[in-house]
């Protein structure tokens, strides 16, 4: 099932939402609003988005 981004009635994590808008401007520019949506709301998130963010995140090990 497809959703529209913006049609959800869950409300973003907020602070996904803080580290998204302190990312740089021009990694920001570079996140489909595919990506943004599965970032802020914990979903499964794309390689392409992780390829975007590696020099901002640390991935923790179980």
């Amino acid at each position: 099932m497809n959703k529209k981004i913006g049609s959800r009635k869950d409300k973003p994590d907020p602070e996904r939402m803080a580290v998204l808008r302190a990312l740089p401007i021009e990694i920001k520019e570079k996140i489909t609003g595919e990506e943004a949506q599965a970032f802020l709301y914990k979903e499964a998130l794309p390689d392409s988005l992780m390829e975007k963010l590696k020099g901002y995140m640390v991935i923790e090990e179980e």
